[in-house]
């Protein structure tokens, strides 16, 4: 039945909400009067539908099949690094994401999380082909506009089947992609909306790049992006280079991860410091611009892993970078500012038993130093005194308006990831010096005693852009699909997590070996989906 109502109700719902927000169109129409005919009946209603699709990218989901309780990127982009060992919770905190950091939540074929993602992704994949099928079987002019949102839709396809295939299917790398399930392909625009079978993983990656490519074709001639919010044909060269990384298509991933960055120049030590709450920093390519109308609070970005958001979560459950990590950091390297390793740890629920006074934590002796040192931070991040402090607490996260529950940006994409993506594949190409010098673009502006040619090798390369990635691109949503890239598994005895938090999540064995780095298909598909049985589902 989710499938029978899915079209009709994601372009009205889609159009409804965008619209209801915009001031201009509610001054003409009323929102009752848009019917999902319209929706695609002219361009601008067609840019309508994507700007629901930014919308959806970091806000509370309407959606058919889905529930508002997983916001779009602002929930998964956590979650991933929680799930990743990126992310370290300092204690079970009101509970969200303590089961995705236990890895109880993705091999959970019922879990919330795991039909959300599911969903929300074709979702957008759907209203995409709308958009696509409409304008090809219509009488539109192409015009730099609908070059824009011909360019756009694709894009976005591209991405979306980008994230279903690297989550519900075994990794490219570590797998046999001519013959692996993948999600089923999904490109017309009348029912069945989501009944087909499981395409491979191969026939998915074509079609992804098919998109990205189309996309990045119709921008050479389309109308500039207008803000961050939109995808840009440097988004589009971002997206490829992400797709061509995940499939070891190395000289691809260099070329558009250079094409991507482009324009958008690394940021300094202010900007680095200021706590990633904007779009308007130098380096972000994409990202959604939150506006106080359309913020959802309390699953924000920001509420899941910014220490100063005077919400339950971070009040009792600061989140942490890996300790191990964490001191392999130089000391010339200014990102170390945006942990505090000393940070006194007043929890007296933390996981690792050592909260509530000096008399648990090691790093203090006395009373009024342990307590100094809180006040400290509170007083000089603008935290409330209802905030807990642990070691290891992060401050790369800030928001503009610290103590508060108002809203910030959501950072997708950055030039530094796409310098680390051309390093990484020049490493894999074995371009020895190409890798060294795109490393260097990152690893100057970052660290004044930063030393190229200490990294000579293969192996020393990729073990620095490693390093770096999980320091540069903390909490940004990167780790668990990285960790399928590299087939890297999970081992949290030297990061600071607490064991009996993290249960199964403490330690997992390496992809290539252990199915359950992939997220088992909603059982509402199941169910509903005629070419798919219990046979289909991702077996462990």
């Amino acid at each position: 039945m989710l499938r029978k109502i899915y079209m009709y109700l994601l372009i009205v719902s889609t159009v409804l909400f965008t619209i209801s927000c915009s001031e201009d169109y509610l001054d003409t129409t009323p929102t009752d009067a848009i019917s999902a005919d319209d929706a695609l009946s002219s361009p601008e209603n067609m840019m309508l539908i994507l700007e629901g699709l930014h919308r959806q990218m970091y806000a509370q989901s309407p959606l058919p099949g889905a529930e508002s309780s997983r916001s779009g990127q602002s929930h998964f982009i956590p979650a991933l690094d929680a799930m990743g060992g990126n992310i370290i919770h300092s204690s079970p905190g009101n509970g969200w994401m303590t089961s995705d950091l236990q890895w109880r939540t993705h091999i959970n074929a019922g879990s919330t999380t795991v039909k959300n993602f599911w969903y929300q992704r074709y979702h957008f994949i759907a209203s995409c082909n709308s958009i696509i099928n409409e304008v090809a079987e219509g009488e539109f002019v192409i015009d730099e506009e609908m070059n824009n949102i011909l360019a756009q839709a694709h894009a976005y396809r591209a991405w979306a089947y980008h994230q279903l295939i690297m989550t519900y299917a075994k990794g490219y790398l570590v797998g046999s992609p001519d013959t692996d399930p993948g999600v089923p392909l999904l490109l017309a625009t009348e029912a069945p909306y989501t009944s087909q079978p499981r395409s491979t993983v191969a026939v998915i990656y074509q079609q992804i790049a098919d998109d990205i490519n189309t996309s990045i074709g119709y921008f050479k001639n389309a109308s500039a992006a207008a803000n961050k919010s939109h995808i840009s044909i440097n988004a589009a060269y971002g997206i490829k280079a992400r797709i061509a990384l995940s499939k070891g298509a190395w000289k691809e991933a260099a070329d558009a991860a250079a094409l991507a960055r482009n324009g958008y120049s690394l940021i300094d030590e202010a900007a680095w410091k200021t706590g990633f709450n904007t779009t308007d920093l130098s380096e972000v390519i994409w990202g959604g611009r939150v506006i106080d109308a359309e913020t959802n609070y309390f699953q924000s970005y920001f509420y899941y892993i910014c220490s100063t958001f005077n919400g339950s979560q971070n009040r009792s459950n600061p989140k942490l970078i890996s300790s191990e990590l964490y001191n392999q950091i130089p000391a010339t390297d200014y990102r170390a500012d945006a942990w505090l390793p000393l940070a006194p740890n007043t929890n007296s629920g933390a996981s690792n038993d050592q909260g509530g006074s000096y008399e648990t934590d090691p790093n203090y002796d006395n009373d009024d130093d342990f307590w100094d040192a809180w006040e400290d931070i509170i007083t000089t991040y603008g935290m409330t005194t209802g905030h807990n402090t642990h070691p290891y607490m992060n401050v790369k996260f800030l928001q503009k308006n610290p103590g508060t529950t108002d809203p910030d940006d959501v950072i997708y994409m950055r030039s530094s990831e796409m310098v680390l993506i051309e390093a990484e594949a020049k490493a894999m190409l074995g371009d020895i010096s190409g890798a060294q010098n795109a490393l260097a673009i990152l690893g100057e502006k970052r660290d004044s005693a930063f030393d190229k040619t200490a990294f000579g090798t293969k192996e020393s390369l990729m073990e620095q852009i490693k390093f770096q990635r999980r320091v540069e691109l903390w909490a940004e949503g990167f780790s668990f699909h990285d960790n399928i890239r590299w087939d890297e598994g999970l081992d949290q005895s030297n990061s600071g997590a607490a064991e009996v938090l993290y249960q199964n999540g403490f330690m997992q064995a390496k992809p290539s070996v252990n199915p359950k780095w992939i997220w088992k298909i909603p059982q509402a598909e199941i169910d509903a989906n005629p070419n798919l049985t219990e046979d289909d589902q991702n077996k462990y």
